[in-house]
């Protein structure tokens, strides 16, 4: 057999991860999260981690049953709503919180998988978002500037991998997962298929496999709806 990124457990692929590093977290809301290796993180019981992704999942799923477990110390994130131990936790001074622009948060990201240090946005300007960074006037507009972001490791979910560590994602996983795939120095993928080198079609591969370090395979994914809306019948 040639040579494959696929690890047979994620305790093998998490053996390197340590307390007190910084992960990217893929997925939106409860969407192409990396359900697995957060329940892997768990088992682990690594903490004082830093952690950045969209949200911080529901108090009983996804992220949340870290932050349950004590072990998330900070918290880089544009959305909290959906989550009543993150609230508890950042009121009691527990949890440091950073909370970012959704499209800020995407590109501090996609900045530190392409790496580029810092970029200006307009976003936040004049806002509690800007307090303590510097600005920068572009053609009369005055501008932010924004840190990038690099992970010790970051976790996503795709659809499926070859044994390259090549991925694919399907509809709405698709979210953060090819920017966090990016920025991580390790970078984890669960997958619900694995296929062999030259089964994916060269023109489906979302995230070539040179951003990622390990491949496992997953099963019994829950995929939960976070909030479940259906429409009303028009009759």
């Amino acid at each position: 057999m040639g040579m494959t990124k696929v690890k047979r457990s994620f305790e093998e692929a998490l053996v390197d991860l340590k307390d007190g590093q910084t992960v990217i977290v893929g997925g939106f809301g409860l969407c192409g999260i990396p359900e697995k290796a957060i329940e892997a993180i768990r088992q682990k019981g690594t903490k004082d981690l830093t952690v950045v992704s969209n949200n911080c999942g529901v108090d009983d799923f996804g992220l949340g049953l870290l932050l349950a477990n004590k072990q998330i110390k900070k918290m880089v994130a544009s959305y909290v709503g959906e989550n009543k131990i993150f609230e508890q936790q950042f009121l009691s001074g527990e949890l440091e919180v950073e909370l970012t622009p959704q499209g800020t948060l995407a590109e501090r990201i996609r900045a530190g998988g392409a790496g580029i240090p810092a970029f200006y946005t307009a976003t936040g300007v004049g806002t509690p978002i800007a307090e303590g960074k510097p600005t920068k006037e572009f053609d009369g507009k005055v501008y932010l500037e924004e840190r990038a972001i690099v992970g010790d490791y970051a976790f996503v979910k795709a659809w499926k991998a070859d044994t390259l560590g090549n991925l694919v994602y399907r509809k709405t996983a698709r979210n953060f997962n090819p920017l966090a795939a990016t920025a991580g120095k390790i970078t984890i993928a669960e997958v619900e298929e694995i296929v062999e080198v030259g089964a994916l079609n060269p023109d489906e591969i979302h995230t070539p496999g040179v951003y990622v370090q390990h491949v496992l395979v997953g099963e019994n994914y829950e995929k939960r709806i976070e909030r479940l809306l259906t429409a009303k019948e028009v009759g």
